[in-house]
């Protein structure tokens, strides 16, 4: 009889999250420039969370690592035509589609950050630019399907796989899940996440301190301008 066991541990359900967040946050802010602040902040937040991910895709839980995503073309072939027959395979883990889906999302999230910081660092002209935009549009338009494709077999299978991803439990034999969230992990995840923010908020602090030495200069120009006058 199955029961309801842990699946994903709680760093990788924070780390899910948090990359979902900071790159939503980071797209939508990517055009404003009063919202600069918070598209850098939101960059920052992505690479931690992609740093974390390749880590413990070889030291975390049994279901987080990337030893879970060893299926061979014939697996992934045959989840494929369950896929097409309307009754897809179930799997406690990742299911064969994340060795596919999965290394793409991380490949294109580190072409995102990898362009984003040479063109915050002047690194380039406006070829980094575009390279930069468009890495983040086809990984916006991989996120899509990857959201659609879970959806999709969370009706097929009947059985809620977002909801997992908050709770981390899933329907399985005892002896299938792991036997810790790790807390203290993902207590760690959080600090070293909230810590990468500070360089971001001390870049903001020198600019706007920058921005009033200048406003503060020019005030003095011009008062000593209409002084003479």
């Amino acid at each position: 009889m199955s029961d309801r066991v842990l699946v994903w541990d709680l760093p990788l359900r924070i780390f899910h999250w948090v990359l979902a967040a900071s790159f939503a946050g980071a797209f939508l802010s990517a055009e404003s420039e009063r919202l600069r602040d918070l598209h850098l902040l939101c960059g920052y937040t992505f690479v931690g969370a992609i740093a974390f991910r390749l880590v413990w895709g070889f030291v975390g839980t049994r279901h987080a690592r990337f030893a879970s995503l060893r299926f061979g073309p014939a697996a992934i072939r045959r989840y494929a035509l369950s896929l097409l027959r309307g009754r897809p395979e179930r799997h406690l883990g990742h299911a064969p589609a994340g060795a596919v889906m999965i290394p793409l999302l991380l490949g294109l999230g580190l072409a995102v950050a990898a362009t984003g910081w040479a063109v915050y660092a002047d690194a380039g002209g406006e070829w980094l630019e575009e390279a930069h935009e468009i890495a983040a549009a086809v990984m916006l338009v991989a996120v899509v399907g990857h959201v659609l494709g879970v959806v999709a077999v969370s009706v097929l299978q009947r059985e809620n796989l977002v909801l997992p991803l908050v709770t981390g439990r899933k329907r399985g034999a005892p002896g299938d899940g792991v036997r810790s969230s790790r807390p203290l992990v993902a207590l760690l995840l959080l600090v070293a996440l909230a810590g990468l923010w500070l360089p971001g908020i001390a870049a903001r602090e020198r600019r706007l301190a920058a921005s009033a030495s200048i406003a503060a200069a020019s005030e003095q120009t011009a008062a000593r301008a209409g002084h003479t006058d």
